[in-house]
C-alpha cells in the first residue's frame, strides 16, 4: 500500500485485501472506463483497477468473479464502479436487465439521476425522456417505483429499486449492482439472488462501507470471511479499510495518522477527497470515542457479533431503549475488567421518577491505568449507596482504591456510602439472574450505547451449579460492559435500602 511522500500525500494505489480468481484471460474493463470517460467522468486509477478485475474474464468467456465486492470508505467513488459496470452492460455486452438496488428508495433514486445524467452525456438528448446515444434510443422512465433505462432497439433495460425482502422477484437478472451493501439483509439476497440463476453468464457486484454494527451486515462478513479464507475461484474482492476492528482504535489504531488516512482513501489527493475535509470530519465525527470516524473513513469494521440467545436484542434494541431515559435519586455503581484486562467498564444503575430502573455505561476505555482515579471521582460526584466489583476486580484494584478512600463494607447491615462490595461467587450468579429477569420483564430501561449494546448482544451463560453465570470465554464480545450493569443493579437492590438517606445525592448530578 505505497502512497506518495507526506508532502504530498495521496491514497494508497492498491488495497489492503484483493482476492482473485486464478483463471482470468482477458476483462472488459477498459471499454468501461472509456464509456466513463466519453460520459465526462474518468475513473481513477484505482477504479480502473476495481472494473478491470470486475469485468475479467475466465477461458470460457464467461465472468471470472461471479460475485465481487469492493469495500471503500465514504465518499471515495465506489458509486462510479457499479456506473462504470452497468454502463457497459447496457450499450456494450447486451444484458438483458442490470437491477441496481439501494437499502431506501432514496438512495436507489441518487444512484438513479448520476446513471441519467451519464447517460444524458454520452448522447443527445431528444426530450426530457428521451436520448439517442450512437444511433440507439433510450427511454428514460421516470415513474415513481418504475424508475429506470431501456433501450428501444434491444428491450435491455435497467432498474433501480429499494430493497425489500420481495423487491425484485419474478425479474430475471444479468447483473445485480448492491449499493450500500451494509444493508443487504439475507432475506433480501433471498429475493434478489435468485434473479441471476436462469442467466447464462450472471454477475452479482456489491458496493459498501463497513456494516454499521457487529450484529448486522450477515452477507458482508459472509463475503469477508470467505475472501479472507481464500480458495473461492468465483469472488474477486477489494477491501481497503485499515486492518483490525473498531475495538482496536486507540489501542492499537491511530486515527489520526494521516498515513492511515491514506491507506484506507484511494481518492485521497485525486480532488473529491483532501486532508481538509477528512480533517473536518475528524472533527465532526468526534463522539463516541470516534468509532464513527474509523467506521466511515478509515473502513474499521465493528467485530462481530453472532448473538449468544442470552438476551433478546431486538427486545433490548426496542422494548428497554430509551434514550432519554434518567434515574432519579440515589445510585450504585459496578466495574468490571475484561478477561484480558485490555479493556474496563464503569456502569450505574438507580431508579427513574416513574419507578422503572435505569442504567447506563460511565465509562468504557482501553487498559485499566485509568480506572482507580476514574473511579475515585464517580465516587465524589455520585455519591453512591455502593461500588461494586467481582472477586478479581476486587483482588487486582483494592489495594489502590483503598489509597484513595474507597474500602471494604465492615459491616454489610449498617453499610455506608461509597463503600466498596466485593461480591461472593453467588452473589455474581444472583446478579446475572436478576439482570435477565429484569429484561424479561422490562423493569427497567438503558439510553443506547454502542459498547453496552455489543456487549449484551454477545452475550451467553453458563451453568453454575443450579444458577447461571456470564460466560466470558464464550461470549461474542467483551463482557464487562453488561456485566458491570449486572453488578450496579445487584448493587443498588441490595444495599440502595440500608444507607443513610439523609446523604442523598442530587438527580441531576449523574453526569460528573
Amino acid at each position: 500500500m505505497l502512497t506518495s511522500p507526506p508532502s504530498v500525500l495521496r491514497g494508497a494505489l492498491t488495497p489492503r485485501v484483493e482476492s482473485r480468481p486464478d483463471n482470468i484471460v482477458g476483462s472488459f474493463g477498459d471499454l468501461a472506463a472509456d464509456l466513463m470517460e466519453a460520459a465526462g467522468k474518468p475513473l481513477e486509477p484505482w477504479q480502473k483497477d476495481s472494473v478491470d478485475l470486475m469485468l475479467s474474464t475466465r477461458p470460457d468467456g464467461k465472468w471470472a468473479c461471479y460475485e465481487y465486492a469492493e469495500w471503500v470508505a465514504r465518499q471515495n467513488g465506489k458509486g462510479g464502479l457499479g456506473e462504470a459496470r452497468a454502463l457497459v452492460g447496457f450499450f456494450v455486452l447486451g444484458e438483458e436487465l442490470i437491477i441496481w438496488s439501494a437499502h431506501e428508495y432514496k438512495t436507489a433514486m441518487e444512484a438513479f439521476r448520476k446513471m441519467r445524467k451519464l447517460i444524458r452525456a454520452l448522447g443527445t438528448p431528444i426530450s426530457d425522456t428521451l436520448v439517442e446515444v450512437d444511433g440507439v434510443m433510450v427511454k428514460i422512465s421516470n415513474t415513481n417505483g418504475e424508475e429506470g433505462f431501456e433501450r428501444l432497439d434491444t428491450e435491455q433495460r435497467i432498474k433501480f429499486v429499494a430493497r425489500s425482502k420481495g423487491s425484485g422477484r419474478g425479474f430475471s437478472g444479468d447483473l445485480n449492482v448492491i449499493d450500500e451493501a451494509f444493508a443487504y439483509t439475507p432475506e433480501q439476497a433471498e429475493a434478489l439472488g435468485p434473479t441471476l440463476i436462469a442467466r447464462p453468464n450472471a454477475q452479482i457486484v456489491y458496493l459498501s462501507s463497513p456494516p454499521l454494527t457487529g450484529d448486522t451486515g450477515e452477507v458482508m462478513y459472509e463475503l469477508k470471511e470467505r475472501a479472507e479464507k481464500g480458495g473461492d475461484d468465483s469472488l474477486g474482492y477489494r477491501d481497503w479499510g485499515l486492518p483490525g476492528d473498531l475495538e482496536d482504535i486507540h489501542v492499537k489504531i491511530d486515527i489520526d495518522d494521516p498515513q492511515n488516512w491514506a491507506y484506507s482513501n484511494p481518492a485521497l489527493g485525486l480532488g473529491r477527497v483532501t486532508l481538509e475535509t477528512i480533517r473536518r470530519l475528524r472533527k465532526m465525527l468526534s463522539a463516541n470515542k470516534g468509532r464513527g470516524f474509523a467506521r466511515e473513513v478509515l473502513g474499521l469494521w465493528p467485530r462481530r457479533i453472532t448473538g449468544g440467545g442470552a438476551i433478546d436484542v431486538v427486545w433490548w434494541n426496542t422494548k428497554l431503549h430509551d434514550p432519554e431515559s434518567r434515574r432519579d435519586g440515589d445510585v450504585a455503581i459496578a466495574i468490571d475488567i475484561a478477561p484480558q484486562r485490555d479493556y474496563a467498564a464503569i456502569a450505574l444503575y438507580g431508579i427513574r421518577a416513574d419507578g422503572l430502573g435505569h442504567t447506563q455505561l460511565l465509562d468504557y476505555r482501553p487498559g485499566t491505568n485509568w480506572l482507580v482515579d476514574r473511579i475515585r471521582e464517580w465516587n465524589e460526584a455520585l455519591n453512591p449507596v455502593a461500588i461494586a466489583v467481582g472477586r478479581a476486580v476486587g483482588a487486582s484494584l483494592g489495594v489502590d482504591l483503598e489509597k484513595v478512600g474507597i474500602t471494604k463494607t465492615e459491616d454489610p447491615e449498617y453499610p455506608k456510602r461509597g463503600d466498596l462490595v466485593v461480591t461472593t461467587a453467588t452473589e455474581m450468579t444472583a446478579a446475572t439472574g436478576q439482570i435477565l429477569d429484569a429484561v424479561k420483564q422490562a423493569s427497567f430501561r438503558h439510553i443506547g450505547q454502542d459498547e453496552l449494546d455489543a456487549s449484551v448482544a454477545g452475550a451467553k451463560t453458563k451453568q453454575t451449579g443450579d444458577s447461571l453465570m456470564w460466560a466470558r470465554k464464550e461470549a461474542d464480545a467483551d463482557t464487562s460492559p453488561l456485566v458491570a450493569v449486572s453488578l450496579a443493579r445487584w448493587a443498588y437492590e441490595s444495599r440502595a435500602h440500608l444507607v443513610d438517606k439523609e446523604q442523598e445525592v442530587e438527580p441531576w448530578a449523574v453526569f460528573g
